[in-house]
């Protein structure tokens, strides 16, 4: 989290609500197609936020859950490793996107943004190199529950607590912030207890024939 300016004028330029930035891009995108690459170019250090947000509400659809949990990880790991902007491979950055889909995503998020952001807001500073580190541990190992717990719907509650962190993050909110990642501990510790108890089941299957 980056400390406030003490000047309203410095305060605005520092930060914006998740809600105006969507606003802006939605505004300021390309008529036909955009990228990943331009998208990135526009949010600099806030793109971590977005693009998780972004890609747990994805992971949350079983039938693309896998795809959106391996993209999950790259800004995962670039946080961990200290990047100060999540960057994909080239052929992903500069591959074209429709920009109806992101007007269409933005026009639902919104309004949706604007009630959350009532309750969710900046506080709690959190020294940022850490809370981006934490973030990204906890974040992959969502991520591995999530692509790996072999249980029905599994990756809904992984995808949602990643959710959860990302908008938290994004805002600005330490406060919040701090209880998903507890939320997320307590998610990990569940799923953990589930895998070991399939595996029992399945030795004790097996013992039987």
């Amino acid at each position: 989290m980056r400390q406030s300016k003490p000047t309203q004028a410095a305060d605005e330029e520092v930060f914006a609500p998740a809600s105006v930035l969507l606003q802006r891009l939605h505004d300021e995108a390309p008529a036909d197609h955009f990228t990943l690459g331009w998208l990135m170019g526009r949010l600099h250090k806030r793109s971590f936020g977005l693009i998780m947000l972004l890609l747990a509400v994805v992971a949350i659809a079983p039938g693309v859950s896998i795809v959106a949990g391996l993209l999950l990880m790259i800004p995962a790991f670039q946080m961990i490793a200290g990047q100060t902007m999540p960057v994909f491979p080239r052929r992903i950055a500069v591959r074209p996107l429709p920009t109806r889909h992101l007007a269409a995503l933005v026009q639902r998020a919104i309004p949706v943004l604007r009630y959350l952001e009532k309750l969710i807001h900046p506080r709690w500073p959190t020294p940022l190199d850490a809370t981006n580190r934490v973030v990204g541990a906890v974040v992959v190992l969502l991520n591995i529950s999530l692509l790996f717990t072999p249980v029905p719907l599994s990756n809904v509650v992984p995808a949602l607590v990643i959710a959860l962190i990302a908008l938290t993050y994004l805002e600005e909110d330490g406060l919040l912030l701090s209880i998903a990642l507890l939320i997320g501990g307590v998610v990990l510790a569940v799923e953990l207890a589930v895998v070991w108890e399939t595996v029992l089941g399945a030795k004790w299957i097996v013992g039987l024939w």
